[in-house]
């Protein structure tokens, strides 16, 4: 092998040339340098702007499409645009992407996700919620019921009430995910008797320090809240991995 030089393939060398375009074409969004509701040229020059086949073009479109980066629209004012972000579509996809961390201790990194994200986010929603959003976290307190389907649900409706309250959509957008993600490998599984009990407990001392705009408080109560919450996701988590769930 003396005198001969040895490539390396990139992963965009190695990649097929549709995700190579969709590669190129997702970094200029991502960087800002296609907009949102930028119309991309059209297929004959995009072709020739990349060297590619339309077939090439069509696929790395349909890619950057599904992605919810791209929508087509048909007609003379047609073609491919740079969608608005959707705080709704990043939930979906991020949620999506969550989901796959299967592997040993994905539980500890779902729950300390939530922990660095939720429990500034107490804080934020005493400092800025509204009567109305107060009102909504009031509406969201219930009492405790044995059925865990509905008992997960009423969790999650006071959370999604308390991130609104912060005031930051994209806050809302990247935790909302992790608790769906949650919920749903848990949701199915038998909690201790007294679990919504301890819930709802939680849920009014941290809804006590919003009302009262006790940022410190309410950052404490979510904090403890998210613990508790620890103990019996990882010990259900445990059981199933045991069980070969």
């Amino acid at each position: 092998m003396a005198g001969y030089a040895v490539a390396v393939p990139t992963d965009r060398a190695a990649a097929p040339a549709y995700q190579d375009l969709a590669s190129r074409l997702r970094e200029q969004i991502l960087a800002g340098q296609l907009k949102p509701g930028d119309r991309l040229p059209v297929e004959p020059e995009l072709c020739a702007m990349y060297g590619v086949s339309r077939s090439t073009v069509r696929e790395a479109l349909r890619v950057l499409s599904s992605e919810g980066l791209l929508v087509t629209r048909r007609g003379v004012a047609g073609g491919s645009f740079v969608v608005h972000p959707d705080p709704e579509h990043i939930k979906h996809y991020l949620r999506s992407s969550f989901a796959l961390f299967t592997d040993a201790g994905s539980v500890a990194n779902l729950l300390e996700v939530r922990c660095l994200l939720e429990v500034p986010a107490a804080g934020l929603a005493a400092e800025r919620r509204s009567p109305e959003q107060l009102e909504a976290l009031r509406r969201s307190l219930v009492k405790p019921r044995r059925d865990r389907g509905r008992g997960f649900a009423a969790n999650r409706g006071f959370h999604e009430v308390l991130l609104a309250a912060a005031g930051n959509p994209l806050l809302t957008a990247v935790t909302a995910p992790v608790f769906g993600v949650l919920e749903s490998r848990f949701a199915r599984d038998e909690a201790a008797s007294d679990f919504f009990e301890r819930v709802d407990r939680d849920h009014r001392e941290i809804f006590g320090a919003v009302e009262s705009g006790d940022r410190e408080a309410a950052e404490r109560a979510q904090r403890e809240h998210l613990e508790h919450l620890r103990e019996t996701y990882t010990r259900i988590d445990r059981e199933r991995r045991q069980n070969g769930d």
